[in-house]
């Protein structure tokens, strides 16, 4: 068994991990906002109990009651939640190790971009992620975190600027990857550093008989409520290595803010309508977000190369022999592969003209192929390759 099979098999697991865990982590969390915002005051509630909620599912009906701090008691069996945020953050980073950290050359580095070894990207990646981290955490517990708005400009600001870092020092795919886990580190950090700290602290005053503090409840609220407004942008970037005309934009940073916002507005839109506010409030999400999306479509629209010079079959082929099919060959000559990724061979001719659309997407259109652009592809090449594709159609 060769050492690229067995990366091959772990990357796997670590994937189908991090989704099973990444789901179950997305769904508490779009569930319990759901469910913070349906609660109602009613007649005959409880001491201490801020609102209620009936719920029906699977052929029963659920009272949850939700108290302004906590009950004076708590039961033995309480349940916490948090083992899918931990799981999905190892599972994720495990994952960066097996796919970008160990093939860094193809997928973390673009010499065109930033001469780096694997070893200064890796670290550049580490103490990126632990960075963001301690700034969003110093900004929410300044007196910025107390104003709402302001907060989250600056956390606008700080996601877009993490991203223009990220595609001036790594490749287009491994740049929009680091934005995924540069937010889903806050996002996991906020629940293993802020929000079951605040909730054990105050279970504990509550067990010693003691009055919890409420400011340990209305910070951890705050960390969920950021955790949820960033799951659909994150959402989108940890699967954006499958959209070239993302990764491979000159100037993808800036989709990274068109995402927040088409995201952010989407989440709000739900949010407040599970909220039941009236429709007046908070119509104009949808529409923002909208504008937002056009404004990637418009962004990422690609490039005509109909009106281009003739380009005869042997340049083209030259091309594809040259920085295609190293990797995509019977046999390939890259290290990373023991055989040609998706089974798209590029030797002849009569394979270009067949996987010419695919070409077109990965190496034209985005610089998202050659992996790391090991090979030197220059733009003049791709535009080559581009007419002569072009012509076949």
């Amino acid at each position: 068994m060769t050492l690229t099979f067995a990366m091959e098999w772990l990357n796997l697991l670590f994937r189908w991990a991090h989704l099973i865990v990444g789901i179950g982590w997305i769904g508490t969390s779009f569930y319990f906002i759901a469910l913070d915002l349906s609660l109602r005051k009613r007649e005959g509630m409880k001491e201490g109990v801020f609102g209620t909620a009936w719920e029906v599912h699977g052929g029963g009906f659920y009272h949850v009651e939700k108290f302004t701090v906590a009950p004076k008691e708590l039961p033995s069996d309480l349940i916490w939640y948090k083992w899918e945020a931990y799981l999905t953050w190892v599972t994720g980073f495990a994952l960066l190790v097996v796919q970008y950290y160990f093939n860094a050359s193809a997928y973390l580095i673009d010499p065109s971009v930033m001469k780096l070894t694997a070893g200064e990207a890796s670290l550049i990646s580490i103490i990126s992620l632990a960075a963001g981290w301690l700034i969003y955490d110093r900004l929410c517990k300044s007196p910025i975190g107390r104003n709402t708005p302001l907060l989250a400009v600056c956390l606008f600001v700080l996601i877009l600027g993490a991203s223009y870092l990220f595609t001036h020092v790594f490749s287009g795919r491994g740049a929009f990857i680091h934005v995924g886990a540069f937010v889903g580190t806050i996002m996991a950090v906020n629940v293993f550093g802020i929000i079951i700290p605040n909730q054990k602290k105050i279970a504990a005053s509550l067990m010693a008989g003691e009055a919890p503090d409420p400011a340990l409840g209305a910070m951890g609220k705050q960390r969920s409520v950021h955790n949820n407004y960033l799951t659909l942008p994150v959402l989108l970037m940890m699967v954006s290595n499958h959209y070239p005309m993302l990764t491979g934009h000159p100037q993808s940073w800036l989709l990274v803010a068109l995402i927040l916002i088409i995201g952010g507005m989407v989440r709000h839109f739900l949010n407040r309508h599970d909220a039941g506010d009236p429709f007046a409030r908070f119509w104009w999400a949808l529409p923002a977000a909208g504008v937002g999306l056009v404004a990637a479509i418009i962004m990422t629209a690609p490039k005509d190369y109909s009106g281009a010079d003739a380009v005869s079959d042997a340049a083209a082929l030259t091309i594809t022999r040259t920085h295609c099919a190293t990797c995509h060959a019977q046999t390939p000559t890259s290290e990373a592969f023991d055989e040609a990724p998706k089974g798209i061979y590029l030797e002849t001719v009569a394979d270009l003209r067949r996987y010419a659309e695919q070409v077109m997407v990965q190496a034209v259109q985005s610089d998202a192929m050659p992996l790391g652009n090991e090979t030197g592809m220059t733009e003049e090449e791709r535009a080559t390759l581009g007419a002569w594709i072009s012509q076949q159609q």
